[in-house]
C-alpha cells in the first residue's frame, strides 16, 4: 500500500476546525436512549453518532447487542438530528444490513482485525464503497496484522479509509484497560502519514476520569479525531458502564482539550515540535514504567538473596550485563559512555532496593 492524498479526502471534505469526534453509547439499548443521546449531541462538536448494534463478548451470556432493530433507531436519529451515524461490523451480513440503513461510517473491531478471513470478508462486502471505513488495531500488539487489514481494505478499492487506536490487551494489570502502546500507532502514522488516525480513549482507559488525559496525548501526537463512548446515564449502561461519559462531560472535555493548528510556517514548526515532544513524553513514561517493573524484580532477587544468605553484589553477573548492554547500545547508535552512565545508575538503584530487603 502506498501513501496517497486520497486517504485524507474525507477528512478535508468535512471542513472541521476541530478533530473528528465520534460519540455515542457503547451499545444501543432502546430507541428512546439512542434518540435522547443523539439530540443531546447534535449541537456539539460531534460529527458522527456511534452505537454498538452487535457486541462481541469474550464469554457467552453477556449482553451481545440488540441486533438489526438498533439500525432503525440509528437511522431515525440521523433523520431527526442530521448527525451522521456509525457502527461496528463483523461479517458480510452486518455490512449488508448497515448499508441498507444508510450507515455513514463502519468500523471493524479489534477482535475482528485479528482474523484475516473476517477482514477479507468485510472488504469483499464493501468493495468500491464510498462509505467511511475504519479498522481498529488488533487486540494483540501486532503492527503487521493491523497493516494487513488496512491493505485488504485498500485493495478492495475503499478510498475513505482510516484507523482507530484503541489500545492492546495484556496479561499485566496496569492503570489502563488496554495498554496504549503509543509507539505502535506512531510507527503506523510514520509509515502512512496520510491515513486518518482516530483515538479511542474509552477502550484504552476503561475509566471515564482518564479519558481527557489520553485524548490530549492523542491530539499532541497529531491524531485526527477521537471516538468517545457517551451515555446519558453511564452508571446504568448495559455495557462498559465505567468508561462512558455523559454528553455534558463530553462537551467539557472538548472545550478543555488543546488543539494544535498549523496556521503559518512558524505554526507548522510549533506543531511538528509539539508532536515530536509528545512522542518523547510517551517514551519517557514507558521508560519509567519499565524501570519500576525492573526494580520489582530486583526486590524479588533481594528477598531470594536474603533467604539464601547471598551477598548483594555479584561482580561476574554485573560485568556480563555491562558488556552485553554496551554492544546493544552500539547497535542503536548510543555511545559506550552513555550506556555505562545509565546502567551504573540502574545498578546502584537495584543495589539500594536489595539492601533495603536485606536490612528488614
Amino acid at each position: 500500500m502506498k501513501n496517497t492524498p486520497e486517504l485524507r479526502t474525507w477528512l478535508d471534505d468535512l471542513k472541521l476546525e476541530h478533530p473528528v469526534v465520534i460519540a455515542g453509547p457503547c451499545s444501543a439499548e432502546t430507541e428512546d436512549q439512542v434518540l435522547s443521546i443523539a439530540h443531546q449531541l447534535k449541537d456539539t462538536d460531534v460529527s458522527y453518532l456511534r452505537a454498538g448494534i452487535w457486541k462481541p463478548r469474550t464469554r457467552p451470556g453477556n449482553f451481545e447487542g440488540v441486533g438489526a432493530i438498533g439500525l432503525k433507531w440509528l437511522k431515525k436519529a440521523k433523520e431527526e438530528t442530521g448527525l451522521k451515524i456509525a457502527t461496528e461490523v463483523a461479517n458480510r451480513t452486518h455490512v449488508e444490513m448497515a448499508l441498507e440503513h444508510d450507515v455513514d461510517m463502519l468500523w471493524i473491531g479489534a477482535r475482528s482485525t485479528v482474523s484475516p478471513f473476517i477482514v477479507q470478508e468485510i472488504a469483499d462486502a464493501l468493495e468500491g464503497t464510498d462509505k467511511f471505513v475504519l479498522i481498529k488495531n488488533p487486540v494483540n500488539p501486532d503492527l503487521s496484522l493491523w497493516l494487513g487489514g488496512i491493505e485488504r481494505l485498500y485493495k478492495s478499492n475503499i478510498k475513505n479509509l482510516g484507523v482507530i487506536h484503541r489500545g492492546f490487551s495484556s496479561y499485566e494489570k496496569t492503570k489502563y484497560r488496554n495498554i496504549p502502546e503509543w509507539q505502535i500507532a506512531i510507527e503506523l502514522q510514520n509509515r502512512f502519514p496520510d491515513l486518518p488516525l482516530i483515538c479511542d480513549p474509552s477502550h484504552i482507559t476503561g475509566k471515564r476520569d482518564m479519558i481527557f488525559d489520553v485524548s490530549q496525548t492523542a491530539l499532541d501526537l497529531n491524531y485526527d479525531g477521537l471516538m468517545i463512548e457517551t451515555h446519558m446515564d453511564p452508571d446504568n449502561a448495559w455495557s462498559d458502564a465505567a468508561q462512558q461519559v455523559t454528553p455534558e462531560s463530553l462537551v467539557q472535555i472538548m472545550k478543555d482539550l488543546k488543539i494544535r493548528k498549523e496556521t503559518d510556517p512558524e505554526g507548522e514548526y510549533t506543531t511538528k515540535l509539539g508532536n515530536l515532544r509528545a512522542q518523547i513524553d510517551v517514551i519517557d513514561n514507558t521508560l519509567i514504567d519499565l524501570m519500576g517493573k525492573r526494580m520489582k524484580v530486583a526486590d524479588e532477587i533481594g528477598q531470594l538473596k536474603k533467604d539464601r544468605n547471598v551477598a548483594v553484589l555479584q561482580t561476574k553477573r554485573w560485568n556480563e550485563i555491562l558488556g552485553k548492554m554496551i554492544l546493544e547500545g552500539e547497535h542503536h547508535g548510543l555511545s559506550e559512555e552513555f550506556v555505562l552512565r545509565i546502567f551504573k545508575a540502574i545498578h546502584q538503584e537495584s543495589i539500594n532496593h536489595q539492601e533495603k530487603i536485606l536490612k528488614k
